[in-house]
């Protein structure tokens, strides 16, 4: 039988843009209580991009929790009440320019599930059509392009170091092989 902790109260203490932060007091089994802290942010997706000479688009960009410039997959939030998949296609685009004609549902993940309840949906984009950046007026975001070989590489030099980007890359290389 599944263990459950059953909410017994919950108390919001942040509320911002990003993030929200609550603590919950929970009953486990063999009436023992405790508490959880929670951070609740929205969905996001990330999207492993091909072109068709086998190059993998990366980004990257500033992380302040890091405090350093992280290489990463496309990524972003999903938007209220839009599909992953048009999250998906829509970020891509803001990020890198490129519109995809073949976007595929991967698989979905929990990115920290210890504190937080924030769920990732992963994509596989191909049939790349090179466009304009269209970023937020806060993203301040390069790309390139590497060959998917490298980008490997770059995982086991610890230079790509975004869990999702890992897991993205990592599940695509095993997909592929699958072939």
């Amino acid at each position: 039988m599944a263990k459950v902790e059953r909410t017994m109260s919950s108390n919001k203490i942040f509320d911002g843009k990003a993030l929200k932060l609550r603590v919950d007091t929970v009953e486990m089994d063999g009436q023992k209580y405790t508490k959880r802290e929670i951070v609740e942010r929205d969905s996001s997706v990330c999207i492993v991009a091909i072109t068709d000479e086998d190059e993998i688009i990366l980004v990257k960009q500033f992380r302040k929790p890091a405090d350093k410039e992280l290489v990463e997959i496309p990524a972003g939030m999903i938007d209220f009440e839009e599909e992953p998949i048009k999250a998906a296609i829509r970020e891509l685009e803001e990020e890198t320019g490129y519109k995809t004609n073949n976007c595929e549902y991967i698989l979905e993940m929990y990115s920290t599930p210890g504190f937080c309840d924030e769920k990732i949906y992963i994509f596989f984009a191909d049939e790349l059509v090179e466009g304009k950046q269209n970023l937020d007026e806060f993203e301040d975001i390069s790309f390139e392009k590497v060959k998917f070989d490298k980008a490997l590489k770059m995982i086991e030099r610890g230079e790509i170091i975004d869990a999702k980007s890992i897991t993205g890359i990592l599940l695509y290389n095993q997909l592929r092989r699958n072939k």
